[in-house]
């Protein structure tokens, strides 16, 4: 029989509703798994939405004081899908306080916050799992199975892009997000950072990199009142937009493959043109988080004119079996959320890391951060190995 498992959910935007909603699926998916959670607390400072999640979740608890599920002994477990800027605070005091954690990215506002999350997990002994979760679609997992096998050759290039469209009315509301301060560095800690989180998983290591980054919105109006995900206001003070609306970037892998990440939160008529192509000396692999289940594949010996082939993954690639019986049944953005809430629990069922953890954060907080010095300096940035 499963053994119980006290969670939290600390901050109920969209996201505490997704990793919520997780929880819930789980066992559905992953019958094995040996831990059945039990939602015991969630915090929220904005009034009223703690108690709403908590009738409508079946949280036991609800509070406006995340203190006071570091505090709780019943909760084993804390999911915390807060603003960037509370990240490095809570996830410390989670950690110290002997709580496994799983935490959204970018996991604070720097390369030292991450750090200081993941020194206070490792310190404390807790599992540590990170909100990458576009790695986690089966059909990402077979590119990289693809790649590595080395059936497309040598890598030679790659492009990864991050379009989105969230940011682009005038009236979106001048939230955290767009300030310095608590939102970091915009799009690059939003977008960009699961696009250093890909480029790492499928190809390795970054050895250097330039860039350079746009604000296209340079001011917006204040809300009046709690706002939630993406809220747009009117009639407000308008103030300035602090940090970035857009980043492209060239990438050295220590490979030698060269890459361009490029990612825009106010691209008018995108809405999540997340993807990736990567080519290398016999073929190529393509992936669109819109056609998130199947890949273009291009692979043989005729180097020119070759063609490309739509695969549908199945029930061999990743965890694409747990939820879907043949190929081509659509798996959608929450499936991807349930894989990393299982591989968060079973990191704690068998004390040893699955997925994404705070190593991996750290890196990608290292290449936001040698970003950001790149379009301040115009200079090529080399990145620690």
């Amino acid at each position: 029989m499963a053994r119980s498992l006290g969670v939290a959910v600390v901050g109920f935007g969209w996201m505490g509703r997704v990793h919520t909603q997780a929880y819930a699926r789980v066992l559905h998916h992953f019958p094995a798994l040996g831990l059945r959670p039990r939602l015991v607390a969630v915090a929220e400072e904005v009034p009223g939405r703690a108690e709403e999640a908590a009738a409508q979740f079946g949280f036991a608890s609800a509070t406006r004081d995340w203190r006071e599920v570091a505090a709780d002994p019943r909760v084993e477990a804390v999911s915390v899908t807060a603003p960037n800027f509370l990240h490095r605070e809570i996830g410390v005091a989670m950690a110290e306080a002997g709580k496994h954690l799983w935490i959204e990215k970018p996991v604070g506002l720097s390369a030292g916050d991450a750090r200081a999350v993941a020194d206070a997990v490792a310190k404390a002994g807790v599992q540590g799992t990170v909100g990458f979760n576009y790695r986690n679609a089966p059909a990402v997992e077979a590119a990289r199975e693809l790649i590595a096998s080395g059936e497309l050759g040598t890598v030679t290039h790659v492009r990864i892009r991050l379009f989105s469209d969230y940011a682009a009315h005038p009236e979106g509301a001048l939230t955290w997000r767009y300030e310095r301060e608590r939102g970091g560095s915009g799009v690059l800690g939003d977008l960009a950072s699961h696009g250093a989180d890909l480029a790492r998983y499928l190809l390795g290591d970054i050895a250097s990199l330039t860039a350079d980054t746009a604000v296209f919105v340079p001011e917006r109006a204040r809300p009046t009142g709690a706002t939630a995900g993406h809220s747009r206001a009117t009639g407000g003070a308008l103030g300035p937009v602090e940090n970035e609306d857009y980043v492209s970037c060239l990438l050295r892998f220590a490979s030698g493959a060269r890459g361009v990440l490029e990612a825009c939160r106010v691209s008018v008529g995108e809405q999540n043109n997340y993807g990736f192509e990567v080519h290398g000396t016999r073929g190529a692999v393509f992936w669109d988080f819109r056609r998130m289940n199947e890949l273009g594949v291009s692979r043989g010996t005729a180097y020119q004119d070759q063609p490309v082939s739509t695969v549908y993954v199945g029930p061999g690639a990743g965890e694409y079996g747990a939820f879907q019986p043949g190929a081509a049944n659509a798996m959608g953005y929450d499936d991807l959320k349930v894989i990393e809430c299982h591989r968060f629990l079973r990191s704690i069922a068998e004390g040893t890391p699955h997925g994404a953890t705070l190593a991996d954060a750290v890196h990608s907080a290292t290449v936001l951060d040698a970003m950001a010095r790149s379009a301040e300096s115009g200079a090529w940035v080399t990145l620690p190995q």
